[in-house]
């Protein structure tokens, strides 16, 4: 039975060369989009703010240890999930701009620097939800750097 809503928080990753660091999904049976493009984020924990979410999986999933300071809010999701994994979306995308990629440890996929400019090249292989977050920020006024 698919969940009623789906409440998450992401991050648009901008490194100090300004490409865009995306997660390229494991192949493991058993989670969404496996092999898939991805924003890095995940579900927010009870009680855990949407910033206090991205903080926390951005820490575990790339070893980036950047404070709530260092994420912008850029957008509330609220709807129907594009992706169909549940009825309803509720999350926040947040950017956080110059990271330094060649400190990352990586423990969930594989970590993917993508220039702006190379974005269509990868779009099929992107998760609904990377694509809508990507094309609103990149659409938008936000310079990368």
């Amino acid at each position: 039975m698919k969940q009623e809503i789906r409440d998450f928080a992401a991050a648009i990753l901008i490194d100090t060369a300004g490409c865009l660091l995306l997660q390229l999904r494991d192949e493991v049976p058993g989670i969404v989009h496996p092999g898939k493009i991805a924003l890095f984020g995940g579900r927010r924990e009870p009680a855990e703010s949407p910033l206090e979410c991205i903080v926390r999986e951005v820490a575990e999933e790339i070893g980036y240890k950047g404070s709530a300071a260092d994420f912008q809010f850029f957008v509330s999701l609220n709807g129907a999930d594009p992706e169909k994994i549940a009825k309803r979306l509720c999350g926040e995308v947040f950017v956080a701009r110059n990271i330094p990629s060649s400190d990352l440890v990586v423990s969930e996929g594989k970590l993917v620097a993508i220039h702006p400019t190379e974005l269509d090249k990868f779009r099929a292989e992107m998760t609904p939800l990377t694509l809508v977050a990507l094309e609103a920020f990149l659409g938008g006024s936000a310079p990368l750097a």
